[in-house]
């Protein structure tokens, strides 16, 4: 017996669980081909951005060279947070420090964000694609059973087909939650990998930007005001 016939004498149970399973599959191969692209792009992207910054002898010369690698725009929100100011808001209370730290977290939770986009899917896909067939293989084994009442001769042509569609059901589940469990797993840790070096890039950031201020500070407190003979030497002259 081919599968569409299978599904066809199976009913409406048996038919629903089938385009279930279908679109569970259709939907986490298309998460799963999209985010093999994006995450082997932006292993190499945030690599190459984060030396090209270290490499540019200035903050807006940086963006330019980061600008070339960053396709995906991964490490270029991280700079331009930086960057942005708003005055005369809760936003700016507190020291440098502080306000940098708030503005590299948002900016990195949105990165994140961006990456994680498909593993709710694939996980949901993971665990309840197995329980989708099984219930196709519950109602397959019912049909069975109650075609074995209503026939006054138990034949095999009667159970073949029932038992056929439950184990098909069965094979569909695992072969629908499979690929989506071992794709998780793997994104999740090149994910993990990519937001431990935008955190450590971020934290150089801000040290860097907050040290070259403290240093700018601190040079002006050392230099102090003027002297009075100075002050009278200027005047005189």
């Amino acid at each position: 017996m081919s599968l569409l016939a299978l599904l066809t004498q199976g009913g409406l149970v048996s038919q629903l669980v089938a385009v279930l399973l279908l679109a569970m599959s259709v939907a986490s191969w298309v998460v799963i081909l999209w985010k093999t692209w994006l995450l082997h792009r932006a292993v190499g992207d945030v690599a190459r951005s984060t030396a090209a910054f270290w490499q540019s002898p200035s903050v807006d010369a940086a963006c330019e060279k980061v600008a070339a690698f960053d396709r995906d725009a991964l490490v270029l929100p991280l700079i331009a947070a930086t960057q942005t100011r708003a005055h005369g808001t809760l936003a700016t209370a507190g020291d440098k420090a502080a306000q940098l730290t708030r503005v590299l977290r948002d900016a990195l939770h949105a990165i994140l964000q961006k990456l994680q986009f498909g593993q709710i899917l694939l996980a949901t896909v993971g665990s309840t694609a197995p329980f989708v067939g099984l219930l196709g293989t519950v109602w397959g084994i019912y049909h069975a059973l109650t075609g074995m009442a209503t026939a006054g001769q138990v034949t095999i042509d009667k159970v073949s087909g029932p038992v056929g569609e439950a184990l098909i059901m069965t094979a569909a589940g695992l072969a629908v939650a499979i690929p989506a469990v071992l794709a998780y797993n793997v994104f999740g840790r090149s994910i993990g990998r990519i937001e431990a070096d935008l955190e450590g890039f971020a934290f150089d950031l801000r040290e860097l930007l907050t040290d070259g201020d403290n240093i700018r500070a601190t040079a002006e407190r050392s230099a102090g005001p003027p002297r009075a003979s100075e002050a009278l030497s200027e005047i005189i002259e």
